[in-house]
């Protein structure tokens, strides 16, 4: 509206008002358009996004680990569920040397350990195209 107009007399718009139509029609009235802005910077070009970077994991390491708690090896190198299964084993391996079967499952799963967490160091190394 501008200031010369006659405030007491009814105002009509500028346009004619389609039958449905709810809004004036674009650049009549209303807020201008909005300019467009990118949701990131862009590059010239095409910009491939960032790759995620991964430790490989020390075979040896993993062997050393074992080698004291059976279990926390394979745990280190990505099994977790094997490593845990490993550890609960061997705890429960000490419990029964009190009627001595336990002498046997202890060895077993303290070799097994080492074993699983030295294979299993490789195979995530692998998987992640990791030359070890």
């Amino acid at each position: 509206m501008s200031q010369e107009q006659d405030w007491n007399s009814p105002s009509t718009p500028s346009y004619q008002q389609q039958p449905g139509q709810a809004y004036p029609p674009p650049g009549q009235q209303g807020f201008p358009p909005a300019v467009y802005q990118q949701p990131y910077p862009q590059g010239p070009g095409y910009m491939a996004p960032p790759v995620m970077q991964v430790m490989p994991k020390n075979a040896a390491l993993a062997i050393i680990i074992s080698f004291f708690i059976p279990g926390v090896g394979s745990i280190y190198a990505g099994k977790t569920t094997t490593g845990v299964i490993i550890l609960i084993c061997y705890v429960i391996s000490w419990i029964l040397t009190i009627i001595l079967i336990g002498f046997a499952g202890v060895f077993i799963f303290w070799v097994w350990g080492m074993i699983d967490a030295f294979l299993a160091a490789q195979a995530w190394n692998r998987a992640h195209g990791i030359v070890s």
